[in-house]
């Protein structure tokens, strides 16, 4: 799988349930460090809010997620959340909902809407992206193998992110993972032609 949803920034909701206030933030992350100090900046600036409760999914192959119900009863919290994120097919998010308590227990029912009606308000404000997952290679050649090079790069339209053309040349180009196989095999076919895998995401 070399395509995953997104979204495209932060975004705010608001729910209301007889008193509480269920403030719903949603971010796109790319890491755990990343989401750490998104949690922890949020609980400095709502620090009077009864529970910072939340969710997030990392990865185009949408393995790596988390719930947390920071002190609401077991599944009333972080699993609504994260069923709106499976539901609207989204990774590489964080949604945090921060309940100020109203007085009233909204019961475990009342609880389960009122968090997965808060993720939905964010994520339904936000603008959804489709990414893909890129391979990135280095390439480094003989100058006389230019054109071979860039012939193939552009017959199978991958994207050049660096280039430098002296004696031995050097070139970054990535290109969608489903497509770096029949890539690979063309430029393996040039001879004298060095290429190095760097990453993918």
């Amino acid at each position: 799988m070399d395509t995953y949803k997104t979204i495209k920034n932060n975004s705010e909701g608001l729910y209301k349930d007889r008193g509480s206030k269920f403030i719903s933030l949603m971010f796109p992350v790319s890491n755990e460090e990343e989401i750490k100090s998104v949690l922890q900046n949020l609980r400095k600036e709502y620090y009077d809010a009864r529970h910072h409760c939340y969710a997030w999914r990392l990865g185009a192959d949408l393995k790596r997620y988390r719930v947390n119900d920071d002190g609401e009863p077991s599944s009333t919290a972080g699993k609504p959340i994260y069923g709106q994120i499976q539901s609207f097919e989204l990774t590489n998010v964080l949604i945090v909902v921060i309940r100020y308590f109203g007085g009233t227990k909204l019961g475990v029912p009342g609880l389960i809407n009122a968090y997965r009606t808060a993720a939905t308000e964010a994520i339904t404000k936000n603008e959804i992206l489709e990414k893909t997952v890129n391979n990135f290679y280095e390439l480094r050649f003989n100058y006389e193998l230019t054109n071979q090079v860039m012939r193939i790069i552009k017959d199978e339209s991958a994207n050049i992110t660096e280039n430098t053309y002296e004696d031995k040349c050097l070139l970054k180009i990535n290109t969608q993972q489903s497509k770096s196989v029949i890539l690979l095999e063309k430029l393996n076919k040039i001879l004298n032609l060095e290429i190095k895998f760097i990453t993918s995401y």
